[in-house]
């Protein structure tokens, strides 16, 4: 599962990073070139594990990446909340900065990657 998750959001990653150079308010978001080449960094490194990674590799990325994107997700909800404009969590002033759906689709995309870790058998141990 963990190789699939990584090749289906990788794609995602990929197509959202590229769309976002022509919609940077897609659903709301806040798509800037940060963002947008975080993105297609991300889609490139998730496709990787998907397609040409281990599976037990593919698992460990689901996993830390899983972790990444919740954090990043409930910490733009904390810390959002404390910068000048309330709505925005700037993690680079006028560079990187999210909003509130950002931080809902991050803890979402958190959690679907770490389904794919955690729903992945281990791989056979050669002996």
């Amino acid at each position: 599962m963990a190789k699939t998750i990584s090749t289906i959001l990788g794609i995602v990653f990929l197509l959202v990073g590229l769309v976002g150079f022509v919609k940077p308010d897609l659903m709301g978001t806040h798509l800037s070139l940060a963002h947008n080449l975080i993105h297609i960094i991300s889609g490139a490194v998730a496709l990787y594990f998907g397609l040409a990674g281990t599976l037990s590799a593919a698992k460990t990325f689901c996993f830390a990446f899983g972790v990444v994107y919740g954090l990043l997700g409930v910490a733009g909800f904390l810390l959002g909340k404390r910068a000048t404009d309330p709505r925005l969590f700037k993690i680079l002033p006028g560079i990187l900065e999210l909003g509130r759906v950002d931080h809902t689709l991050h803890i979402m995309l958190g959690i679907l990657f770490i389904i794919g870790a955690v729903t992945t058998a281990n791989e056979p141990q050669s002996v």
